[in-house]
């Protein structure tokens, strides 16, 4: 865990304790895909959709605090400004970038503000009365309130730190950080000792449903093995299950009409059975082509000897969903029944090993194992995607494609990808909200070019400098995406999200291999809700309640 304070948010550590105390204009319940309102009562659009007018809910009461009582418009605002302006802040292109929110505000390169040299108080975001709130947008966005329900848009109270102009503040940017968390949520700040433990305990006044319980414990444990042994000897609700102590056979599970596995796990070690619930979260982890650098025949053989399933049995031992298109199940455009017919059309041998197809390509090509191309793949440090390394130079062995591995540090990693010098690398999307254009966007071609001043602002391809067919489709199509962005356009979106999977797909610039699956082991006596494919950090523990036999134990 890496802050308390909303602007700084980017783990899921943090996350998952500024959800308990701070809240939103719109939110995902339990980390769900179905977005609903949280603090507004309505929301008003304009004929032109740039701008919103937000009726805020009257009454929500604040966890204690020297500032002020209850929520009003001002506070969003504020906080907001935060977002915008302060020199704390990590997630500012969320709030002023187009292709995010894109708030409308002026910038000054010498009297400006933040990252983006904002001019103080200029963002788009008026206060018309105590709960009524506009925001003018730059450029039409269609998931603004999908945004809106990151974590860092909550409401705070105006002025509880002085970090922007206007306001001193009763705190400094630094304690909002480490040791103060006020909100209107269903949990309050108690204690943090770092490296150690936090505790939040429920509050008396919440506004909504719950809470139940009347704290909620985190025991910070390193290593793995500890944990299990802390979990196998009663002392925590949740469980985990280190990959050492895994036993995919333990599950007995089946799908609800979510795509969600429910069901049991045991018994474990101290003969518990456990509750357990397998999502298939919204993220996408990948190996990647810069398309100038490798042919495409080279690009397709690799495609055809990976077998997905193979990588998620032998690899992950079962924990992971077999990835054949870069856009999540979850959220693909038109519903889980279009993308298993997507899924199903992928054409290089679903879950199989087509070594004898590669090879087929290869040598039309004129790549043979006499005269193979040679590529090296890059990965950050990661075992697992070293091992699908190994296992592909295995399957190539003989063929026309000879390849090499290497391990780069992360950041290394990026900046090589972003100025062309990657041909083959791996690395994962994670998307914050839900909205296939999220990630998508990264594959406008025009974008993947490396060459641009800064390097590439899409995904690291360079599909622009092969001009194919497919890469023209996929210009075409993101074009008639941002063309047509009125909420009645979800319809034509979605056919071109489609359209540019189709293009990825075809000419293989970019091969899905797994999404990662979020697994919750709990005791049963915990009632816990299911969750969601946006993962357990956005799940709330409102409604969260123990059965009077649970065991007791000092929080």
């Amino acid at each position: 865990m890496t802050t308390f304070d909303p602007i700084q948010s980017t783990d899921t550590a943090s996350a998952s304790k500024l959800g308990e105390a701070y809240e939103n204009l719109t939110h995902y319940p339990f980390g769900e895909t179905r977005l609903e309102n949280q603090l507004v009562e309505g929301v008003g659009i304009s004929d032109d959709l740039l701008t919103y007018t937000f009726s805020i809910k009257e009454g929500i009461p604040y966890h204690d605090n020297p500032i002020k009582d209850e929520l009003t418009a001002h506070d969003f605002k504020y906080e907001w400004r935060r977002l915008a302006e302060s020199s704390a802040s990590e997630r500012a292109n969320f709030c002023l970038q187009p292709g995010f929110l894109g708030i409308d505000h002026e910038t000054d390169e010498e009297n400006g503000v933040g990252v983006y040299n904002v001019v103080p108080d200029t963002l788009a975001v008026e206060v018309v009365d105590d709960y009524t709130l506009e925001m003018t947008l730059s450029e039409v966005e269609p998931a603004a309130l999908d945004i809106l329900a990151y974590d860092s848009f909550c409401a705070m109270p105006e002025g509880l730190v002085g970090d922007i102009e206007g306001y001193d503040g009763e705190y400094s940017q630094e304690e909002i950080a480490a040791e103060v968390m006020v909100g209107t949520g269903a949990f309050e700040f108690d204690f943090w000792e770092s490296g150690s433990e936090m505790r939040m305990t429920a509050f008396d006044d919440y506004w909504g449903e719950g809470p139940y319980l009347d704290s909620r414990h985190w025991a910070v444990i390193e290593e793995d093995e500890a944990s299990f042994t802390y979990s196998m000897e009663k002392n925590s609700d949740f469980v985990l299950i280190p990959t050492g102590q895994y036993d995919p056979s333990l599950i007995d599970a089946e799908p609800d009409d979510r795509g969600r596995q429910y069901g049991t796990y045991g018994p474990v070690e101290n003969e518990e059975v456990l509750e357990y619930v397998g999502i298939p979260e919204l993220s996408t982890f990948y190996v990647a082509f810069n398309a100038p650098q490798v042919p495409r025949p080279v690009r397709r053989a690799i495609a055809y000897v990976t077998n997905h399933e193979e990588l998620i049995n032998e690899v992950f031992k079962g924990r992971g969903q077999e990835a054949f298109s870069f856009t999540p199940p979850a959220m693909w455009p038109g519903g889980f029944d279009n993308y298993t017919g997507f899924r199903d059309d992928w054409p290089y041998g679903m879950n199989e090993t087509n070594i004898d197809q590669a090879q087929q390509v290869l040598e039309e090509a004129g790549f043979t194992s006499d005269d193979p191309f040679e590529v090296t793949l890059t990965t950050y440090q990661s075992e697992t995607f070293q091992q699908f390394g190994r296992l592909t130079r295995d399957k190539l062995a003989g063929s026309g494609v000879s390849l090499q591995l290497e391990e780069a540090p992360f950041g290394s990693l990026l900046e090589r990808g972003a100025n062309g010098d990657l041909a083959f690398y791996s690395l994962g999307w994670i998307w914050s909200w839900v909205d296939p254009a999220y990630g998508l966007y990264g594959f406008e071609p025009r974008i993947t070019d490396t060459s641009r001043e800064g390097g590439a602002d899409g995904y690291y391809l360079d599909w622009n400098g092969v001009d194919t067919e497919p890469s023209q489709r996929a210009q075409e199509a993101w074009e008639t995406i941002e063309n047509n962005p009125a909420p009645e356009d979800e319809d034509v979106r979605n056919e071109n999200f489609v359209a540019m999977e189709r293009a990825v797909r075809e000419d293989m610039v970019l091969l899905p291999l797994f999404h990662n699956l979020g697994e919750s082991f709990r005791y049963q006596w915990l009632n816990a809700p299911r969750g969601g494919a946006l993962g357990a950090h956005r799940m709330q523990s409102n409604t969260m309640w123990l059965d009077e036999d649970a065991p007791n134990r000092e929080p």
